[in-house]
């Protein structure tokens, strides 16, 4: 497929209206056009500071404790606390309200999918939204220990135990939680189709649910701009902007999004 015309992606419409069950994988790609940059892509993260990744490295995290003064002072401006839900945000919802999605999973941890409106949503690795503690797993809003780094601690620990804490999200050398990561084999595994979004397919366990998806006779449908390990296996692969395309698939399939959502601010 070549992902360029009408055509191509009113077929790939058609498979998501005829599905029984379709299970949605988003990454970073996702958000990037509510301004918040994703890792790997050309203009990531990562790409253009190398150094960056030490911050979501959790073995540099316990070990230093500039990395964790420096990691605070990020979550600060961290720009999930202003962005707003894109139109493929609104567009997944709009596929979920429409009984065409049943299951969307992602690794974004920005929280956009839900205040666009998707209710049945797995985050693979996390939320930023929490603070939790390493020690004790206690979990404080994020809001109320960014209010004490404001406030002059710079490495703020919990309250409850005085362990580390950090972002409920999944760092590297960092376990995925066992039963969220079951539920998301559950329902790759039970889906008829499933649309991998914005998302380079490098990082597993995450990655490998398209592996679990096809071995059970799902398409698998990606939509992405760079090249995946997964193009060779996929059904139908959709280069084109995601947030062009998400909106036309969901037009295709009958479930087109509205023109002017209401955004319901941050949780």
């Amino acid at each position: 497929m070549s992902g360029d015309d009408v055509v191509d992606l009113a077929g790939v419409g058609r498979w998501l209206r005829s599905a029984r069950a379709v299970t949605v994988l988003t990454g970073a790609g996702v958000s990037t056009d509510s301004g918040i940059p994703d890792f790997r892509g050309p203009a990531g993260v990562w790409t253009t500071n190398p150094r960056a990744e030490r911050l979501s490295t959790l073995a540099d995290y316990l070990a230093d404790p500039a990395v964790r003064i420096e990691a605070w002072r990020q979550r600060q401006k961290h720009p999930a606390w202003t962005a707003r839900p894109n139109a493929a945000h609104r567009a997944l919802a709009a596929l979920e309200s429409a009984g065409v999605v049943r299951t969307l999973l992602t690794q974004n941890i920005d929280g956009l999918h839900q205040r666009a409106g998707s209710e049945n949503v797995i985050e693979l690795h996390g939320t930023v939204w929490w603070a939790v503690c390493l020690e004790c797993e206690v979990r404080t809003p994020m809001a109320d220990v960014l209010a004490r780094v404001e406030a002059g601690e710079p490495d703020p620990r919990c309250l409850e135990c005085a362990g580390i804490q950090k972002s409920a999200t999944i760092s590297f050398g960092q376990s995925l939680d066992r039963e969220v990561l079951e539920q998301a084999a559950r329902a790759a595994a039970s889906c008829d189709v499933l649309l991998a979004v914005g998302t380079s397919l490098q990082v597993h366990p995450a990655a490998g649910l398209c592996d679990v998806a096809v071995a059970a006779g799902a398409k698998l449908v990606i939509v992405n701009a760079q090249p995946t390990p997964y193009d060779a296996a996929a059904a139908a692969v959709v280069r084109i902007p995601i947030g062009d395309a998400l909106p036309r698939l969901a037009e295709t399939s009958g479930s087109p999004i509205a023109v002017a959502p209401d955004d319901q601010g941050a949780p």
